[in-house]
């Protein structure tokens, strides 16, 4: 019921070309972990975000001399729900991550009128004297201009308008939740530009002609955690499964995932296999040849045919293990030659105890050669 539900909010989400997803602190920490090392002396750029908001932008600014970063640069994609007016940093409401950076300004202090901005930051260090480096600081830092900068940008911050794509140019990882809508086209440009990136995604986007075929050549695959389970959405947002939590809107969304192509241990790891293959519990397909495995857990040993497992193989997945063959749904049935059903989808049936049926969607595999 849960993935049913999951694909509701993201389908009406897409439908309203509403994204305003936010991600939680405790997410970002959680599968950033995995990757300190991959970020030292690098820049690091969190486009499609809300650098007023963005919990990313929050991670990175306090954690700036723990990974050894060499430049951190934000920028917001809409103007913040709460920066319609003049606006400016204000420390004193930075006590912790979860707390609003900005409050109304009596005065404007110079600052440009929030609508779409850039933040970029190049040191960070204790300016307040108090043993501590924390987020008061980059507040302060920030305010006084002192090696960072903030500052309006001409458009929208459209991550493909010209101003967007030159901070691309200067980046080595991108690290962001981009629009879901737009995932196919986001992906594209980052491949395009030979970008490291750490997002999040729909699990659909498994599915995409674009996305599968990166995955099959390596060029792309599932992060460490599983997606968050929900975000923060606007006080505006409305939908029948938004959840109040402290006054806050979370939109439940367990239909997510963080891509990647920085490396991870757990794509290294070996799946280890243990059931044996038997014409009786491994049915073969009606319309391909190959077998059906229910569970990944139950990938039969020392098998060399093709495989039909469910897509939460991805997550197991291991190159070196394993390899790819196709994907039987949607825009990627071509692969394997099999018809679209009524519903515009394509699929694999089995016939078991008289019975046809069809998986909801299976990912088709083989194993390497000594695996």
């Amino acid at each position: 019921m849960e993935k049913k539900s999951s694909n509701k909010n993201l389908r009406k989400a897409n439908e309203a070309k509403n994204d305003e997803f936010y991600t939680q602190l405790s997410d970002v920490e959680k599968e950033l972990k995995h990757y300190k090392e991959q970020f030292r002396d690098k820049v690091v750029y969190c486009n499609c975000d809300d650098p007023f908001e963005s919990n990313f932008f929050k991670y990175f600014a306090a954690n700036f001399n723990a990974l050894e970063l060499k430049r951190l640069i934000a920028t917001s994609y809409r103007p913040s729900p709460i920066a319609n007016t003049e606006l400016v940093l204000q420390s004193s409401l930075l006590a912790g991550y979860e707390d609003k950076v900005l409050a109304k300004a009596t005065k404007s202090k110079g600052r440009p009128k929030i609508t779409a901005n850039k933040f970029i930051i190049n040191e960070v260090g204790d300016i307040d004297g108090n043993g501590a480096f924390d987020l008061h600081d980059v507040a302060e830092q920030l305010r006084a201009n002192k090696n960072n900068e903030w500052a309006p940008l001409k458009g929208e911050g459209d991550f493909r308008s010209a101003e967007s794509i030159e901070l691309l140019r200067q980046a080595d990882i991108v690290v962001t939740n981009p629009p879901f809508s737009l995932f196919r086209e986001y992906v594209a440009q980052l491949v395009g530009y030979d970008k490291k990136f750490l997002i999040i995604g729909t699990n659909n986007a498994i599915h995409y002609k674009e996305i599968f075929p990166l995955i099959q050549k390596n060029k792309l695959w599932l992060g460490y955690n599983n997606g968050p389970k929900k975000y923060l959405v606007p006080d505006n947002f409305d939908g029948k499964s938004v959840v109040m939590i402290d006054g806050k809107k979370y939109m439940p969304m367990g239909n997510t995932s963080w891509f990647t192509n920085l490396d991870t241990t757990k794509r290294h790891e070996k799946l280890t296999l243990y059931k044996k293959y038997s014409q009786e519990e491994y049915p073969k397909y009606d319309n391909y040849d190959a077998i059906e495995v229910r569970k990944v857990a139950e990938i039969p040993l020392g098998y060399k045919g093709v495989m039909g497992v469910p897509d939460t193989f991805l997550d197991k997945y291991n190159p070196e293990q394993f390899e790819l063959v196709g994907i039987p749904f949607g825009d990627l049935g071509k692969v394997i030659g099999v018809k679209k059903n009524y519903r515009g989808r394509t699929d694999i049936s089995v016939t078991s105890g008289g019975k046809t049926r069809c998986p909801f969607s299976r990912i088709i595999i083989k194993t390497r050669n000594g695996n």
